[in-house]
């Protein structure tokens, strides 16, 4: 399968580097970061332009997580959020979701863009909601995907030869990251209901 995604961004480079970015950012399965990093290769060896390749995997990210905040922001997602809201077990939980993120919602969003990326097309929707203002998650999203771009495709730049490994060892790594944080939020989460029923 990674040899046939290679091929793509050989023969396709910069409309499959966006296209990858952009449907991640809707939870698909997508190696957009393998993307990003075989556009880096192929930029290191003469076969893409390195600019081009970043603009394609930021464009694509861009409208992938502002097009996830609109749709839940203006179609539909309210009504959701209001059922979970009814739910005893949920009710609480989303609550401290909602007030973390109008809190801290700008560090939220840029960490799930490239830390915790598996995070990202939730948080994009939890965003929409919960009517995080526009504007703000505009410019965490921005800095975010910037960073994410920049690492990955630089990563392919340099570690062009060995861009599979690299892949590997990093999603098992933000793999681990992101269930670390869940576990210490979960965990916050439930101590913090402990002690207030007592």
């Amino acid at each position: 399968m990674t040899d046939l995604l290679l091929l793509w961004v050989s023969d396709y480079g910069l409309v499959v580097i966006t296209l990858a970015t952009l449907l991640s950012c809707f939870a698909l399965p997508m190696p957009s970061s393998l993307m990003m990093m075989a556009g880096g290769a192929f930029a290191a060896a003469g076969d893409l332009v390195l600019w081009q390749v970043c603009l394609g995997a930021f464009t694509g990210a861009m409208i992938g997580d502002q097009t996830g905040y609109f749709l839940a922001r203006h179609y539909g997602a309210d009504r959701l959020w209001a059922r979970l809201r009814k739910q005893r077990g949920s009710a609480r939980l989303l609550a401290q979701a909602e007030t973390l993120l109008q809190r801290r919602g700008g560090w939220a969003v840029y960490l799930t863009r490239w830390l915790f990326s598996p995070l990202g097309p939730y948080v994009n929707l939890i965003a929409g909601a919960t009517k995080m203002p526009w504007r703000r998650f505009l410019l965490a999203d921005l800095a975010g995907e910037a960073t994410w771009v920049a690492v990955y495709v630089t990563l392919g730049y340099v570690f062009g030869t060995q861009i599979e490994e690299l892949s590997d060892t990093l999603g098992n790594v933000i793999g681990a990251l992101t269930a670390g944080m869940m576990t210490v939020l979960l965990g916050r989460a439930l101590w913090r209901q402990r002690h207030g029923q007592r």
